[in-house]
């Protein structure tokens, strides 16, 4: 069930709001919820790929496993050109 928040915002933001909700046929509120969901959804992704950042860098400080940039390079090189190419194995 969804629950009644307030928000301050400044007027000019208001207007703002107020205006796209105008010319979109939409609330103010309809507009601001969807802000704040694709903002909320943005940011969930953007920490989760954080987190993926994290552990593979730790991954790689307790294995020492990688690949150099040419390796990563010529293997994407071949996706590029559109061959089914297998990534190249880690190596220390």
């Amino acid at each position: 069930m969804a629950a009644a928040t307030s928000i301050k915002l400044d007027d000019a933001l208001k207007g703002r709001v107020q205006h796209l909700a105008e010319v979109r046929r939409r609330s103010s509120h309809w507009i601001m919820r969807e802000a704040i969901a694709q903002y909320v959804e943005r940011e969930e992704k953007r920490e989760a790929f954080r987190q993926d950042a994290l552990r593979a860098w730790d991954e790689y400080q307790q294995t020492g496993l990688h690949l150099t940039l040419e390796e990563a390079d010529a293997w994407l090189a071949k996706l590029e050109a559109g061959e089914d190419a297998e990534p190249p194995k880690c190596h220390v």
